[in-house]
């Protein structure tokens, strides 16, 4: 049976930590997002050619995935599995500590890699990697007394497993650039490049929308045994890939795990589209436009990666499946999810500082920011798409200095929405 619209709402405003914590967490990942787009237009020059060089391009990478994506899994997860998992929230102190840990490591990181300075990305590599460590240990202790929404929960599971492997083969992949002995770089860099954005940022991406959109949409909640059944597939998909690093079977095992990840994201999308056909709440705006480009840039990777693994003649291919999977797929969808869930937190934070009336989420919002951020995203994403088919270094930093552009304009509308919510609690 699925839940009725807003059933794992239910208390929780009780389980909510003070506002300062995620909202320092998102309101990194603004601002990295803004630097990654400067970091790639320092590094366009051999971006279509090199998007993973170690230099610039690396760095706006990283400062995607970490900065962007981690941060706001850092706090999304620390805020929203205790309401699905119906448990108490985790210490807010030890979470803002993490907060400076991983604020400070990804700066360091970027800065490594940008600089090409081996000893600032170890460094880098290892605050980052505590602190993770540390916030899966948290998310671990929720999970284990989890009460509700399994769907969600087997998500997060398979995120943490997937994390678990990212922390490994990236401290493995820093090590290499110290010299220090280190398993075959291909083989740690494959699995790196699997399971950090279809295994942790994908499984729990995949995992929260369950929660988000029946939320927005004023939705029910998609059949739990749906969901386990998506997760069992992306799982196995995930596995399989694993599988194939070691070269046994490779080709075959990497096309089974194409057809599962397929499989799962069919299920997975007619979960969503159903949720949001069916919703209270039909007119979504913009946002929703980011994260329905989001998914249709996730089916877009899988078969871009199946190009890969067929190994086709096409020019630059491995640029066009990182546009896909990156920027395309995560990084609209969070930039959607994150401009609906900033505002609908913080009406909840100034609805409990005891108004009487607490101001809504639109009386939070400022709409102008985010029309400018959604043409420049837009505008950027196909600029990049131009610049990889012209094989063009120039077209590619026009597309960051646009994609700069929007990023500021989100900041904005942060800061914005700061400055209204401090308004309203004071």
């Amino acid at each position: 049976m699925s839940a009725p619209p807003g059933a794992f709402l239910g208390g929780a405003k009780n389980r909510l930590l003070p506002a300062s914590i995620p909202l320092r967490f998102f309101g990194a990942a603004v601002v990295f997002h803004l630097l990654a787009w400067l970091a790639l237009a320092a590094g366009a020059s051999i971006w279509p050619d090199a998007p993973g060089a170690l230099g610039w391009p690396l760095a706006a990478l990283h400062l995607v995935t970490l900065g962007v994506l981690g941060m706001t899994a850092m706090g999304a997860g620390a805020q929203l599995l205790p309401v699905a998992t119906r448990q108490a929230a985790p210490g807010h102190r030890l979470l803002a500590a993490l907060w400076w840990l991983y604020t400070a490591g990804v700066a360091v990181l970027a800065l490594g890699m940008g600089l090409a300075q081996p000893p600032l990305l170890a460094a880098g590599a290892v605050a980052v990697g505590l602190a993770l460590t540390a916030w899966a240990v948290l998310m671990v202790r929720n999970l284990r007394g989890a009460r509700g929404m399994p769907g969600v929960v087997a998500h997060g599971w398979a995120a943490l497993a997937a994390l678990a492997v990212v922390l490994v083969t990236a401290l493995s992949l820093a090590g290499t650039w110290l010299g220090w002995a280190a398993p075959p770089r291909e083989t740690t860099l494959a699995l790196h490049l699997v399971f950090a954005p279809y295994g942790f940022m994908g499984m729990l991406g995949l995992g929260m929308s369950y929660i988000l959109v029946p939320m927005f949409a004023l939705a029910d909640v998609p059949r739990e045994r749906t969901q386990l059944t998506s997760c069992a597939l992306a799982v196995a998909a995930l596995v399989l890939a694993g599988m194939a690093v070691f070269d046994f079977a490779a080709t075959v095992l990497r096309c089974a795990a194409l057809l599962a990840g397929a499989a799962a994201l069919v299920l997975h999308l007619q979960m969503m589209l159903r949720a949001l056909r069916t919703g209270m709440r039909r007119e979504l705006g913009r946002s929703f436009t980011l994260v329905k480009i989001g998914w249709a840039g996730l089916g877009a990777s899988l078969v871009l990666a199946a190009g890969l693994v067929l190994d086709l003649p096409v020019p630059r291919l491995a640029t066009w499946f990182g546009l896909c999977l990156i920027g395309v797929w995560l990084l609209s969808f969070l930039l959607g999810i994150l401009q609906r869930i900033l505002p609908f937190l913080a009406a909840m934070h100034a609805g409990g500082a005891g108004r009487r009336r607490a101001p809504t989420p639109s009386a939070l919002t400022s709409e102008l920011p985010l029309r400018i951020h959604f043409g420049c995203h837009l505008a950027a994403l196909a600029g990049l798409a131009i610049a990889i088919a012209a094989g063009s270094g120039e077209l590619a930093a026009a597309a960051a200095a646009v994609g700069a552009a929007g990023a500021l304009a989100f900041c904005f509308f942060y800061a914005t929405l700061l400055r209204r919510l401090q308004k309203a609690v004071s």
